[in-house]
């Protein structure tokens, strides 16, 4: 028999789940959150967004959302990414209030009525703040570190320090965010561009319940490049003075040359010289171009227009 909670026009939480070969941790998931839907003061109903997943994760959110009229899924043609799945989540969800999480366990479920506490006392974003991150690395931790410090100064928007996608969002926040539609997506950076009444709540994040990440080091690596270069002409502006640097010592060394030979009548050594300062300027110009490109990219990624994800099927609650 399915649980049975209302019809979608009274859904006042959704829970937007992105999800990739996650089957050893859907059922405790699911075991853990179940309680918390029917905690919350209203309505709720839960989108798990399928990233493409080669393992059983499909198969079980389809007998999940037969089960249980709470459940909704959809499923992606391929893997369109994390972010992706997110915005899929936030396009797809009924509820008045949209909760982000992810799928490990690490963001904790029981969380989820303090978000919406802070919701109900007028807050458009509430987002959960780390206290301690439980079973990583000492370099995850610490390069997560240096990169939330670092977007601070990069960037003029104000993104919460050790604050991930594990957020509520609601009100006017989220028909703004709804509405950029641009391809190379940081969504806890959008969600702070957007302003309104934002607050923090902490929390200490858990360790993986089972599996292992998904995020590499490569993808890691293009999720901060896609972070910086989405809110900041600082990385084209560092090239910029790079290049007036260079500029002003090649300056300074053709002076001296002309000094040498026109006025001090010496022979200036040639070789070792010229190829150091043909290799600077070198190295200068292709950071430079690779920096122009990186944003070029960008542009020609919007200019397309492609979709930002594609749907291939969808169960639970009228499978639209």
């Amino acid at each position: 028999m399915s649980v049975s909670q209302g019809s979608s026009s009274e859904v006042v939480y959704s829970i937007v789940i992105p999800v990739y070969n996650e089957e050893q941790v859907l059922p405790e998931l699911y075991k853990q959150l179940s309680p918390v839907l029917d905690s919350l003061d209203g309505e709720a109903e839960v989108v798990f967004v399928d990233d493409g997943s080669t393992d059983q994760s499909a198969s079980f959110l389809r007998g999940l959302a037969c089960r249980d009229d709470r459940v909704r899924t959809i499923r992606f043609s391929r893997n369109f990414g994390h972010q992706a799945a997110i915005t899929a989540g936030l396009d797809a969800a009924r509820g008045q209030a949209v909760v982000v999480m992810d799928a490990d366990l690490q963001d904790p479920p029981e969380l989820i009525p303090e978000l919406a506490r802070k919701w109900r006392e007028g807050y458009e974003v509430v987002y959960a703040q780390r206290r301690s991150r439980r079973g990583e690395s000492y370099f995850k931790r610490f390069s997560a570190s240096i990169y939330y410090r670092l977007m601070v100064h990069l960037t003029k928007v104000e993104i919460p320090v050790d604050a991930g996608d594990f957020r509520l969002i609601g009100g006017s926040a989220l028909v703004a965010l709804r509405s950029m539609r641009e391809k190379h997506r940081y969504v806890r950076g959008m969600v702070s561009w957007v302003g309104f009444r934002q607050t923090g709540v902490p929390y200490t994040r858990k360790e993986r319940f089972a599996g292992e990440t998904k995020y590499t080091l490569g993808r890691m690596l293009r999720f901060a490049a896609d972070g910086i270069t989405s809110f900041s002409w600082v990385p084209l502006r560092i090239a910029v003075h790079i290049g007036l640097i260079a500029s002003a010592l090649s300056l300074g060394m053709v002076l001296w040359v002309l000094y040498e030979a026109l006025i001090a009548r010496r022979t200036v050594p040639g070789w070792a010289s010229t190829v150091v300062i043909i290799l600077f300027l070198g190295g200068v110009q292709l950071f430079s171009i690779g920096m122009l490109g990186e944003y070029i990219g960008r542009v020609y990624d919007e200019v397309r227009n492609r979709p930002l994800y594609i749907i291939d099927d969808s169960d639970g609650a009228d499978d639209d």
